[in-house]
């Protein structure tokens, strides 16, 4: 089913939460790992990822299709894993290289996420990005995603999401090389 049969079988009281359902089957993988990319850890991601959903559910009747439905419940997610680091760094009271160092040790230790000497370089790369050029990269370099989607989701332009995705490149290249 496409977004607009799954929200026209939403708006049916009937048929509700079997397209709701129908919407967390379809999205919540990909949802999950874009999550995932952000925060590391499997278990704050699966908790950021069911926090997702909820909003979603609450929200759906507000959505107006002004946007894909995908690109509605990206947005939802990048706000939630940013909300997330950002309690995450003032509840410890740490900066926010210690958050990234923090998740740099997660990295390692993660199955999921480790992989071959090369992919586990090229995370730790990203983690020494900044944060908006570690989301920016991880969008367009893992998830594809048009720089006019990333636009809707940061809330960001697209000359901007460029010019990061252009210096985030640079930056891991450095990194790739220095430590090679």
């Amino acid at each position: 089913m496409n977004d607009e049969e799954l929200l026209e079988l939403y708006r049916n009281p009937d048929t509700r939460r079997n397209a709701f359902n129908q919407i967390v089957r379809t999205y919540q993988q990909r949802v999950y790992w874009m999550v995932r990319k952000i925060v590391i850890d499997h278990d704050d991601a699966n908790d950021i990822t069911q926090e997702v959903f909820i909003k979603a559910w609450n929200a759906l009747d507000k959505f107006r299709g002004d946007s894909k439905l995908y690109t509605w419940l990206f947005r939802i997610a990048h706000n939630e894993s940013i909300n997330f680091l950002k309690k995450k760094r003032r509840r410890y009271f740490v900066p926010i290289n210690d958050v990234e160092g923090e998740l740099a040790e997660k990295l390692h230790s993660d199955p999921l996420i480790g992989g071959d000497e090369i992919q586990l370089k090229l995370q730790q790369a990203i983690l020494t990005l900044p944060e908006k050029q570690r989301l920016v990269f991880n969008y367009r370099y893992f998830e594809e995603m048009p720089y006019e989607e990333m636009s809707e989701v940061t809330g960001t332009s697209v000359g901007a999401l460029k010019a990061s995705y252009h210096w985030a490149t640079k930056k891991i290249e450095s990194f790739l090389t220095k430590t090679d």
